[in-house]
C-alpha cells in the first residue's frame, strides 16, 4: 500500500525543525499543523497575517475572525502575533521564512514549481505562492503523486505556466521522498511495497536512488 494522508502529513512534519518559520500551504499542506508534536518550538506563519498559528480548533470552539489564508478557522499558539498583510508579505520576500510546504500540479527534476493553473483552465489568482516559492528559504511540495487523470506530476521539464524557477528541494508523495537534482530526482525514501521501477513508471523524469536508499 501507498502512504495514506496521514502519512504523507506526518512524513512532511518530520522535515520542521525547531525555533523555524514555517508557512503552510492551502490544502494538504494545512494539515501539518495538526502533525506536529505541541511541545515543539516552532512558528507557523499565514501570509493573510499570522505567525504563532495554532492546529485547527475543535468543533464548536471556532472563531470566525481567526481564519488563514484559505480561510479556515485556525487556533492562536502562546505569542503568536496578528498583523497586515504588507507586513506579511514583507517577512516572505525578505527571507524570514525557513520552510514553506506547498501543494502542487507539476514539479520540475530541476525544481521548477507550477501550482496555480492547469493550461486551458479556470484562470484564478496566483496568490501568494509566487512570493512563498522565492522567498523560503526552503521549499518542500505535499502532493500525490500523479494527477487525477493519471498524468505525473514529476516531470522532466514542467509544461503548465510557472510558479517558480528552481525554488523545490523535495517532493513527498505517496510513493516516497524525491529531491530535486536537475536533471532527475532522488529517490530519498519509497513507501513499503513498492519499488524503483514501479515509481518510474509512474513519473515524467528518471528517478535515482539515493545514497543508502533500500
Amino acid at each position: 500500500m501507498t502512504w495514506s494522508l496521514d502519512e504523507m502529513v506526518c512524513k512532511a512534519a518530520d522535515e520542521i525543525r525547531p525555533w523555524t518559520v514555517v508557512n503552510l500551504g492551502i490544502g494538504l499542506p494545512t494539515r501539518v499543523a495538526d502533525a506536529l508534536d505541541p511541545e515543539m518550538p516552532v512558528w507557523l506563519q499565514s501570509e493573510n497575517g499570522i505567525l504563532g498559528m495554532g492546529p485547527f480548533p475543535v468543533e464548536g470552539e471556532e472563531d470566525a475572525q481567526l481564519i488563514n489564508a484559505g480561510k479556515q478557522t485556525v487556533t492562536l499558539a502562546p505569542g503568536a502575533s496578528l498583523f497586515d498583510s504588507a507586513t506579511s508579505f514583507a517577512m516572505i520576500r525578505g527571507g524570514h521564512v525557513d520552510l514553506a510546504i506547498l501543494g502542487a500540479l507539476q514539479v520540475g527534476a530541476n525544481g521548477d514549481l507550477a501550482n496555480w493553473r492547469v493550461p486551458g483552465g479556470r484562470m484564478m489568482g496566483i496568490g501568494g505562492a509566487m512570493d512563498l516559492a522565492a522567498g523560503a528559504r526552503r521549499v518542500v511540495v505535499l502532493t500525490r503523486h500523479v494527477a487525477k487523470n493519471g498524468a505525473p506530476k514529476l516531470v522532466d521539464p514542467v509544461s503548465f505556466p510557472l510558479t517558480a524557477a528552481g525554488v523545490v528541494d523535495r517532493v513527498i508523495t505517496e510513493y516516497g521522498v524525491f529531491d530535486a537534482e536537475g536533471d532527475g530526482f532522488s529517490v530519498v525514501a519509497l513507501a513499503e511495497g513498492h519499488g524503483l521501477a514501479e515509481v518510474q513508471a509512474l513519473t515524467g523524469a528518471l528517478l535515482r536512488p539515493a545514497a543508502g536508499l533500500v
